[in-house]
């Protein structure tokens, strides 16, 4: 498959050296395309890029390199956390989503395409291993059928069998989209549906397995990685869920001519002054919780509620969300250089949770498949657990959003949504930015600056659970938290730095016990990066070393100081050819690790005696290449294996993935 993706690229290079000079004369030169995100329920446009960058394209690739300081359990798709705290998505809209919100397609995450040809991105990632390789395997289509319509389509489906026993994770998301951008009527939609399977093992028995074999084998100095015990068999997760979404709007405004010298008759255009919208949000999603060896249930957890045999439980989530919103459009006049928009958003959720008996044996991650589970009725709960099986939410929010979007010196957007009905009564979620950009020296500086306020209620389940090892009822009060921050570029000295606050109060996390639980003081959070790229001929040395700390450990735990470092030739071959061949490393240091909870698929702290992780460099060995509409990487992941000791864990239990040779490609078949 490869082979004819890199064969595929060079066709149009063979024909135009057949055809000669002639043809490359007749070439039609077309527009680079486009792309935005989805802001607010009202639709409104963010840009965004086309993913055809050669740099750093084979680090997408490595679990433990998705942050500069990444939890991780080591799976492809699997659970992970962002321990550069400041770069933390906020919470998935469905808590179990959260910790593999990175393989979850979702409405911030939507990306629509206007391109003058049809664009059609397909990579293909893998690793070597019989028994431990993974595979990646994405694709985007993008196209025009005209200058107001466009559509597209996206697949992914990542799979790893693991590095370590009982591993193996595999999910397949696809999606598809359209929009019509007329004078007045205009659309928007997108359609996602994902299948993630997950299996997890726990953590290893005993980390001597990594850091000293020699002293748990008798003697025996080394273990294949898929040998090391594990804590846990026949478990998995499994989510499953979909999306759609559409908006409609009308524009009123005036007509405007447009002079022209070649013009013979008037010309005229719209000017919109003011937009109408409606938006529908409909979401579905589905948890399962499937454990099927008893033995090691029982020393795993302390507790089992429901069955002593296993656990076949659910958690299932749906959401309506419908959206009002009226918009004065930016710049429909010079007195006028700003956009208004306001809207009202009526969301109606459900939730429930249903358990039965187990039946099968999950020893492989089911396929991933579009088939809904029966809702065949809800368990009752043990006597005296005062949780609700179902619960049915009525919400309403009202926001509201200024943003000035041209413009060559300032730009800002400032932004708040308030409830008014429901448990969402009295929360505030209000943020900003502003960027400005001038001359200084010999080039454009760019400075910006955000800050944001959230006073919000808990999420549900964070408050309500019932499960066969874990079951909860919180009365948690609301959370505030206030960040501000700030982002410096200098373009001729290609460094880049930001600085950030954060001062969040009766923050809930999960205790050493892995339950839920409010802090009832403040914890802050300070953060500065530096970005530095320098550059002398064809070598490069990329850094990035971020600093932060955290006024309560225990509670939010961190690594004060981590450290990305990439040094690498960049030259070109046969005047058609881009290479980067280097070595890059990613280093952060010691910090009480976090724990992974697979019955609540949650992190948490460990409590008193905390293991640390940390202070060991993570480095690998590349080369990638760009030729033409094709980008290509041959790469060695953790070369550096046994050379600074043997201390490689991403969490406790969870020792990061031993040394694999990893190749990929991706093709862009634009026309």
């Amino acid at each position: 498959m490869i082979l004819a993706l890199i064969a595929a690229c060079f066709l149009p290079v063979a024909g135009q050296s057949r055809n000669g000079s002639q043809e490359t004369a007749k070439k039609k030169t077309y527009k680079p395309g486009s792309a935005w995100t989805l802001a607010t329920p009202l639709g409104l446009h963010e840009s965004s890029t086309i993913d055809t960058l050669l740099y750093n394209y084979q680090r997408q690739f490595i679990p433990a390199l998705t942050s500069d300081a990444y939890a991780t359990t080591g799976q492809l798709s699997g659970p992970g956390l962002d321990m550069i705290y400041m770069n933390r998505r906020e919470p998935s809209r469905f808590f179990f989503n959260t910790s593999v919100d990175r393989w979850i397609p979702s409405f911030d995450k939507e990306k629509f395409y206007n391109v003058y040809i049809p664009m059609t991105l397909l990579s293909y990632n893998f690793s070597t291993g019989r028994d431990s390789h993974s595979d990646l395997l994405k694709a985007v289509f993008a196209g025009n059928v005209n200058r107001r319509i466009g559509v597209g389509a996206f697949i992914e489906y990542p799979y790893t069998k693991g590095s370590y026993a009982e591993l193996a994770t595999k999910e397949l998301s696809f999606g598809f989209q359209a929009y019509y951008t007329g004078d007045h009527y205009q659309m928007q939609a997108f359609y996602n549906h994902y299948n993630h399977v997950n299996k997890e093992n726990g953590g290893i028995t005993d980390d001597r397995y990594i850091t000293n074999p020699a002293e748990v084998q008798g003697g025996v100095t080394s273990i294949e990685s898929l040998n090391i015990p594990v804590r846990l068999s026949g478990v998995q997760n499994r989510l499953r869920g979909q999306e759609f979404y559409m908006s409609h709007s009308y524009a009123v405004g005036f007509r405007r001519e447009i002079t022209q010298d070649t013009d013979t008759v008037p010309r005229f255009e719209l000017v919109p002054v003011m937009k109408f919208t409606y938006s529908l949000d409909v979401n579905q999603n589905d948890r399962q919780f499937l454990s099927r060896d008893p033995a090691a249930a029982s020393e795993f957890w302390e507790h089992t509620y429901f069955d002593p045999t296993g656990s076949d439980q659910q958690t299932r989530h749906w959401s309506v969300a419908n959206t009002l919103g009226i918009q004065m459009i930016e710049g429909f006049q010079k007195w006028f250089p700003f956009g208004l928009s306001a809207w009202a958003t009526y969301d109606i959720d459900r939730y429930w949770f249903r358990f039965t008996l187990p039946e099968t044996d999950p020893a492989e991650p089911e396929t991933p498949g579009t088939d809904e589970p029966a809702d065949d009725g809800l368990t009752p709960l043990p006597e005296g657990a005062d949780v609700s099986p179902r619960q049915t939410r009525h919400r309403l929010w009202l926001g509201a959003r200024i943003e000035k979007t041209r413009g060559k010196t300032i730009r800002y957007f400032a932004q708040g949504k308030f409830g008014l009905s429901g448990d969402a009564a009295g929360d505030i979620d209000v943020r900003g930015n502003i960027t400005t950009r001038f001359r200084l020296g010999r080039d454009t500086v760019e400075l910006s600056a955000y800050g944001s306020f959230k006073n919000q209620e808990p999420d549900w389940i964070l408050k309500n659970y019932a499960g066969n090892h874990f079951i909860w009822k919180n009365d948690f009060g609301k959370t505030r938290s206030f960040r501000v921050g700030g982002h410096l570029y200098i373009p001729w000295t290609r460094s880049d730095i930001s600085v950030a606050f954060e001062n969040i109060q009766n923050m809930v996390y999960f205790n050493g016990s892995s339950m839920p639980v409010q802090n009832g003081g403040s914890v802050q959070i300070f953060s500065a990066s530096l970005d530095q790229k320098l550059r002398f001929g064809i070598w490069n040395w990329n850094n990035r070393i971020t600093y932060q700390t955290s006024s309560n450990q225990s509670v939010l735990p961190l690594p004060k100081l981590a450290i990305y470092s990439n040094m690498f030739l960049n030259f070109r071959l046969f005047k058609v050819l881009n290479v980067q061949v280097g070595v890059d490393c990613d280093y952060y240091t010691l910090y009480p690790g976090m724990l992974w909870q697979p019955a609540t698929m949650s992190f948490h702290v460990q409590g008193d005696n905390a293991v640390k992780v940390g202070n060991y460099p993570l480095c690998n060995v590349y080369l990638t290449c760009k030729l033409y509409k094709a980008r290509f990487f041959v790469m060695c992941s953790h070369v550096n294996e046994g050379l600074f000791g043997n201390k490689y864990f991403s969490m406790p239990g969870y020792p990061i993935n031993p040394r694999q040779l990893r190749l990929g490609v991706s093709v862009d078949f634009a026309n």
